[in-house]
């Protein structure tokens, strides 16, 4: 009996050791990006620009990008509190789960098992001609219907369920990165708007003392009443932007509120774009390495693997399956001498293959579903590089024209500064008309605003690029 019990565990050991060593999923190459070798190049793209030559997103924590510190705090807040960020995380708390569930497929589950059997015989049964009362008392150890997996198939699908793991991890970095990026951008047009409110308020106190000037001179004969109509309606057009822009205003902290997830403390929003702190510059790298840093791409490429994976689960399903059941234990029929030297040794060897011969085409639809679900996955990780690549030369082309921008807004807010005072020195000795001057005090507003417009889009395309360059490190 020693002997059986010896070979059976010897059968055993030598099924586990070939357990796993065929895998039938295709060998995994990371396809080619189909995306050209370097960005885009034109007019709109400065070769000497700083995005070009200083820091790599994915070297810079989104501590060290955004330096001012009102903006930091409440990105901390956005961390904690975000409902979205903390999905993503518990995700991947579920998909680790899931993983390990898979991944125990491939070891036996040992179970410890006690069974006590009281069986009466009746005499007209019995083969003594009295009536019998037995008793049986086992207690053994083993496993059963346990896998042998030769051909790979438990081995897939544990690395099936392993890249999906990973992929989930991927999302949240993604997830973490887009919150970073939207809490800044919130923020940023929070004290954009403000500004916009505050040029709006001054604008309305001039055009009023204006309209209280023109109107004092229409009392005394010196104005026409067409000159008090035309100062009034830049008062009124005045008061509508203030009233639109506080409204605005209003909007964008309700806009930040919910992307944090709790209300923002009074002491932490922004009182304009000129009390913020310069971002970092960045560089732009080659596409090849923003490519393997952006964990919206890196989810799509473990995907990518599991599907790939997947395929030789579905490959397994053709070659034949062995599960092994065996216990070995003690058995008596005295439930006091279970535990003592009255026992018999009792074990249970039962191995079982199973080879598929006809299942209606069923083995081989499904490899056809795997096999598709991984050229489904291809073309989304395909689609996500080509996504990328045009996020990324957007964001470039944009980068490169913004000093131009801003260099001609300035100029042109200047000019038109000096020619609302010029109008208006020369509109009170008596040289012009007001017309002069409403044109001017309208032009010298839309280019104070413009202005504010253009240094938003420069602040937020620095946001832009620390997202789509993969950056957004804790």
């Amino acid at each position: 009996m020693i002997t059986a019990i010896r070979s059976s565990l010897i059968f055993s050991m030598v099924l586990l050791v070939l357990s796993g060593c065929v895998s039938m999923a295709p060998k995994y190459a990371r396809p080619e990006a189909p995306v050209p070798a370097k960005w885009p190049s034109g007019p709109a793209y400065k070769e000497n620009t700083a995005v070009q030559g200083s820091h790599s997103a994915d070297e810079i924590k989104w501590q060290e990008f955004f330096t001012d510190k009102k903006l930091q705090q409440l990105i901390a807040l956005a961390l904690d509190n975000n409902r979205d960020l903390r999905i993503a995380a518990l995700n991947i708390e579920r998909s680790q789960a899931l993983y390990r569930i898979q991944r125990a497929d491939l070891f036996p589950t040992v179970n410890a098992t006690g069974t006590g059997i009281e069986e009466r015989t009746p005499a007209v049964l019995s083969t003594t001609g009295q009536t019998m009362t037995g008793h049986v008392y086992t207690v053994s150890l083993g496993f059963s219907s346990y896998e042998i997996d030769i051909f790979g198939r438990v081995r897939s699908l544990k690395d099936q369920a392993l890249e999906e793991f990973f992929a989930t991890e991927e999302a949240r970095r993604s997830v973490q990165i887009s919150l970073v990026a939207e809490v800044a951008s919130d923020y940023l047009t929070l004290a954009a708007d403000k500004e916009h409110l505050k040029i709006a308020q001054g604008t309305f106190e001039s055009q009023q003392a204006s309209y209280n000037l023109i109107k004092s001179r229409f009392e005394f004969g010196v104005s026409s009443e067409l000159e008090v109509r035309q100062a009034q309606t830049s008062v009124d057009s005045a008061r509508v932007d203030i009233a639109s822009f506080t409204s605005q205003v209003a909007q964008d902290e309700n806009a930040l509120a919910l992307v944090i997830g709790s209300p923002v403390p009074t002491d932490l929003l922004p009182s304009g774009l000129g009390t913020i702190t310069a971002l970092k510059e960045l560089s732009a790298g080659l596409p090849s390495d923003v490519l393997q840093r952006r964990p919206d791409i890196v989810q799509a490429e473990h995907l990518l693997k599991a599907a790939n994976a997947n395929i030789g689960a579905a490959r397994a399903a053709f070659f034949p399956s062995i599960t092994l059941t065996t216990s070995i234990g003690a058995a008596s029929a005295q439930l006091s001498e279970l535990f003592n030297g009255g026992v018999t040794t009792a074990w249970s060897f039962a191995p079982q293959i199973n080879l598929p011969i006809f299942d209606a085409g069923r083995n081989l639809a499904n490899l056809k579903v795997t096999e598709v679900d991984r050229e489904i996955f291809l073309s989304q990780y395909e689609k996500a590089i080509q996504s990328a690549f045009s996020e990324v030369s957007d964001a470039l082309a944009q980068h490169g024209t913004l000093d131009d921008q801003m260099e001609a807004q300035q100029s042109l807010t200047d000019a038109t500064d000096k020619s609302y005072n010029l109008s208006e020195a020369l509109y009170l000795n008596g040289i012009a008309s007001y017309l002069n001057v409403l044109d001017s005090q309208r032009s010298l507003y839309s280019a104070q605003q413009g202005l504010i417009t253009v240094r938003l889009s420069r602040l937020i395309n620095s946001v832009t690029l620390y997202k789509v360059l993969g950056g957004g490190g804790v």
